[in-house]
């Protein structure tokens, strides 16, 4: 298992637009990707738990990838996050 913390940086943190970017990124994986916030587990590869996870600019948040492509899952989403998530 590989993991990295992040701060969000987007304005509205991750509303629909940036959530969906990240789950359609962390389908394409065959590894578990899983969001952290606040004492919470989610499932990075729906939109809808991303979403229920309530991340706001400036929250710290993990993602962990775990299974056979998780340190090529965990850079691409790195990227992702570290460019703006399309903002």
């Amino acid at each position: 298992m590989v993991s990295q913390t992040f701060v969000i940086r987007n304005h509205a943190g991750l509303h629909l637009k940036p959530a969906a970017l990240l789950c359609t990124e962390a389908i394409k994986y065959k590894s578990s990707i899983t969001l952290s916030f606040a004492d919470t587990e989610t499932n990075a590869k729906s939109v809808l738990s991303v979403l229920s996870a309530c991340v706001k600019c400036n929250d710290s948040i993990m993602i962990s990838c775990d299974g056979p492509d998780e340190k090529e899952a965990l850079k691409a989403l790195t990227k992702l996050i570290m460019d703006g998530l399309g903002e």
